[in-house]
């Protein structure tokens, strides 16, 4: 959400980060709006101030014993004014909300231009991709060779982009997530929350699912959303609140389920498990003070990396273009890993920086020290990582010439002490 005063004061700027984004100028149409506003605000006031006049002077009529039945009749007509006026301000502010809802987040100013994700920039690379002398396999193919990945199970229960998990690979996946956990709240001074996965429809507001994206959510019949990822409840753990500036940072994680609909998805990547409609996946939330949201993402980027480099998996780190980035991020780096199967990098973590704009949706505002008012925090978000995809990279850069995957040395402990998956395993 954009703060209304900026725009008024930097149309111009505020058309040029749409324009970056692919859209069309708004700038006038909102102010259009806003004045309207504004006076219908400012008539109210009027019609306030005649009321009270016209109060007071019935008032007086009475005290001298005079008829005030004129008096009387003028404040029956201003009360009606008034509430055509309110209803037309509630009108013209529904609307004003409603456009500025569907705005994206403007773009900072060094990322990149571009439409897709051909004009993404790569940041650096880290790790060597392995080499092998036979050719590598797809983890679905690992996976239903050693008996331990079944699609067609997970399809006659709940149709297509599910699986179903087995013995050691289905511990390797929890072995994952718990290593992950470990090393976010131990080393990276992450807190551990366990959120619920089930919300309403002004937390996916807050944080921008809502009103957009409503077809890439599942919805109950009793109106809860299933969360899309665990962004959703940890940052609104902020909303409508005002922190203390001692308080900032703020950093969270948690492991959940993610339920995603894949609605624009139809005929991507539709073997195996990379994209699917449920999927668990390590979050970390960061609320923190506006100066320190740039660094806060680099940090937040690198806990994301730790996780990789401590699985000894190759991968790299990109700055999304104005076009791949998603709408509540204001700058995007995403990580990709390496998977020989695919012979393709692919994304695994994306964190983003989104300034205020999902804290201006969520009244999320913290007091700074020695000051009287109050400003708005700036919120990042980041996967820590998605746990399938995770999955998919340690079986397919670890894979080996008998089909066995070897066990990366930091899961081994979580595996009791497997240090590899074997067809009897």
């Amino acid at each position: 959400m954009f703060d209304l005063k900026w725009i008024r004061e930097r149309p111009d700027e505020f058309d040029r980060g749409l324009a970056r984004r692919g859209l069309q100028p708004m700038a006038a149409d909102v102010l259009d709006l806003d004045s309207r506003h504004r006076k219908v605000q400012t008539r109210l006031q009027e019609l306030q101030t005649q009321r009270n006049e016209a109060s007071k002077a019935i008032g007086e009529a009475k005290r001298r014993g005079e008829d005030a039945a004129a008096q009387m009749a003028d404040v029956a007509k201003i009360k009606d004014d008034m509430a055509a006026a309110e209803g037309e301000a509630r009108k013209l502010a529904g609307a004003l909300d409603e456009l500025l809802a569907g705005m994206p987040n403007a773009p900072a100013p060094d990322v990149p231009d571009g439409t897709d994700e051909t004009a993404n920039v790569c940041l650096r690379t880290h790790g060597e991709k392995p080499q092998f002398d036979f050719k590598a396999r797809e983890h679905y193919e690992l996976g239903e060779a050693l008996g331990m990945m079944d699609f067609a199970a997970a399809a006659k229960l709940s149709g297509a982009r599910f699986v179903v998990m087995r013995r050691q690979i289905a511990r390797l996946h929890r072995a994952l997530s718990q290593f992950m956990i470990d090393l976010h709240t131990a080393e990276h001074g992450y807190t551990e929350t366990a959120p619920p996965y089930l919300v309403r429809d002004h937390v996916l507001y807050g944080t921008g699912q809502l009103p957009k994206f409503g077809d890439d959510l599942f919805r109950t019949s009793d109106d809860f959303w299933l969360i899309p990822t665990a962004e959703v409840p940890l940052t609104n753990l902020a909303a409508d609140e005002i922190l203390d500036a001692d308080a900032l940072p703020m950093r969270v994680t948690a492991l959940t389920p993610c339920f995603r609909s894949e609605a624009g998805a139809a005929g991507k990547d539709t073997r195996g498990m990379l994209r699917q409609h449920q999927f668990d996946k390590v979050e970390l939330v960061s609320i923190v003070h506006p100066d320190r949201s740039e660094e806060e993402l680099e940090r937040m980027t690198e806990c994301a990396e730790a996780v990789l480099q401590r699985l000894g998996l190759p991968y790299r780190v990109m700055t999304l273009c104005t076009g791949d980035m998603g709408f509540a991020a204001r700058k995007t780096l995403d990580i990709e890993v390496w998977l020989p199967g695919q012979g393709a990098f692919r994304e695994i973590s994306s964190c983003s920086n989104c300034w205020d704009f999902q804290a201006r949706r969520m009244k999320a505002r913290f007091r700074p020290a020695g000051e009287k008012g109050t400003r708005f925090v700036h919120t990042l978000n980041g996967s820590g990582v998605a746990v399938g995809r995770c999955l998919i990279a340690v079986m397919e850069n670890y894979q080996r010439a008998d089909g066995s995957i070897a066990v990366p040395e930091a899961l081994q402990p979580y595996m009791g002490g497997l240090s590899a998956i074997a067809p009897d395993g």
